[in-house]
């Protein structure tokens, strides 16, 4: 994992760069893919989806599946940036069990990524509740809350699934600190 401050020194010089932000999940994980160009300060929506494994057979399949699909769309789209949601608490332990091993599969598989220019995806973890309180002002916002103002932010007339809309909430939030420290990169010269 790297540094804010030494990342964006090294993706500085990139003008545009690709984040990928995953709400992992074992029966369904959201995906959002947008497109940060740095110069112009300009966030573009490319794709959001929620991968849905509900029709495998048992928890290994369905982290299988997980590690294939995510396999396939980290191909398709060369993320400079992958990031993923950190575990909350859950009140049921075989919940969080299981959520631990998609994390699993989703920071192999991101582990795995290189981006266009052949370099490894950069790949950070954030908390709900930081996300929350990025996109709305309030840590105890609610998901519609988030959605909402996505909505707003990507001129998106709407996102119909919350696995979603909570994966492009992480990819944005990844896009404000780039801009944020690259302003403050700049403002120290």
């Amino acid at each position: 994992m790297f540094k804010q401050k030494e990342l964006v020194n090294q993706t500085v010089f990139n003008n545009e760069v690709t984040l990928f932000g995953v709400d992992p999940g074992s029966r369904y994980a959201g995906f959002g893919v947008l497109n940060l160009n740095i110069k112009n300060e300009t966030i573009k929506h490319i794709n959001h989806g929620v991968i849905s494994l509900v029709d495998e057979k048992t928890f290994a399949h369905r982290l299988l599946g997980l590690s294939d699909i995510l396999r396939g769309l980290f191909e398709k789209y060369q993320p400079d940036f992958i990031v993923v949601e950190k575990i909350f608490l859950a009140k049921n332990p075989q919940s969080a069990f299981q959520l631990g091993h998609a994390r699993g599969v989703v920071m192999a598989e991101a582990a795995r990524t290189r981006s266009a220019q052949g370099q490894g995806a950069h790949i950070f973890e954030y908390a709900p509740r930081s996300i929350k309180k990025a996109m709305t002002g309030q840590g105890a916002a609610t998901k519609e809350d988030v959605q909402w103002a996505l909505c707003r932010l990507l001129g998106l007339a709407q996102i119909n699934q919350i696995d979603a809309s909570d994966a492009l909430a992480l990819a944005w939030h990844q896009s404000q600190v780039i801009l944020e420290q690259r302003r403050m990169n700049r403002a120290s010269y």
